[in-house]
Parts: structure tokens; C-alpha cells; sequence
């Protein structure tokens, strides 16, 4: 993490309990409910949250003219329950296979693979949540969804 402009900060405090807010992140149910930027939803999330364990992830925008899929995969390399989750995300296709980023629209220079590191810390039954995407550049679209989902995120968890 050595340059900023390679990757995404995202500080929140949470209302809620720290152990509900892992469960977010990690029950591919709940995960669902709040992951993806506006007007996307998550028809597919298979999570096996071991190290090791695989990850797919569909977001999913429906439009009058068409419907648009994203798909992720990726691998879970730490985690410590309920304060430290990292894995890892690339995009693929359907059935998990690899897809470069460049024949996804995505910029020259964006990596194959990035990886997401989520650190949980309980303050007064609250959770502050810092959320950092290596290889995905501040400011960028995807800094904004993450933005909006975890502003979604939030109104989940308000109930």
C-alpha cells in the first residue's frame, strides 16, 4: 500500500454489534442484502469463508433494455473472527473462470487480482469498520460503490 492512488480507504461506523457486522461479510445471505452500488443486487453469492475457501459473487443491474451481470471470484486468505477478514477478487465469468479486467472495460494497468482487507474493532457497541481494496484507485467507480454499498450496508443494519 505504498501508493495512494492504487487503492481504496473506506472508514465507517457502524450501529450495530461487531459480531453482527462480521456476519455481514460473511453469511452469504446477509452479504446479499447490502453488497454492490446502487440499483445492483447479489443473486448469487457462494462464500466458504476458510482460508483457502472460494468465493463467487454476481452483481446484477436489471434494466428495461438489457441485464447486467458482473461476476467475481476470489479466495479467502485471512481471517479472524470477528475483527480481520482478507480475500482476495478477480473477475471472471459464470463458472469462475478468470476474465482480464482490460476485456471488462476496466483501464490499462488494472490488476487481475486485488484484494480486499476488512478490520472490524468494537467502540461503546458500535463497530468502526476499515475497509481497503489494494488495486482498485481511490476515486475510481469502484471506490464509489463501495461508497454506496456500504452506505447500504448501514441502512440494513439500522433494520
Amino acid at each position: 500500500m505504498n501508493d495512494d492512488n492504487k487503492w481504496v480507504l473506506i472508514e465507517r461506523e457502524l450501529d450495530a454489534p461487531i459480531e453482527t457486522v462480521w456476519k455481514m461479510w460473511t453469511d452469504p445471505t446477509l452479504f446479499q442484502q447490502w453488497y454492490g452500488p446502487n440499483g445492483m443486487s447479489v443473486p448469487v453469492a457462494e462464500m466458504n469463508v476458510v482460508i483457502g475457501g472460494k468465493r463467487k459473487i454476481c452483481m446484477e443491474m436489471v434494466r428495461p433494455e438489457r441485464t447486467m451481470t458482473m461476476w467475481f471470484s476470489g479466495e479467502y486468505r485471512e481471517i479472524e473472527e470477528p475483527t480481520r477478514l482478507v480475500y482476495t477478487e478477480s473477475m471472471c465469468d459464470q463458472d469462475g473462470n478468470i476474465i482480464s479486467p482490460q476485456a471488462m472495460g476496466m483501464p490499462e494497468g488494472h490488476p487481475e487480482v486485488t484484494e480486499i482487507i476488512v478490520e472490524l474493532s468494537s467502540e461503546d457497541g458500535n463497530t468502526k469498520m476499515k475497509m481497503v481494496h489494494i488495486g482498485v484507485p481511490a476515486g475510481s467507480n469502484g471506490a464509489g460503490g463501495w461508497a454506496q454499498a456500504f452506505d447500504k450496508l448501514a441502512d440494513v443494519l439500522k433494520g
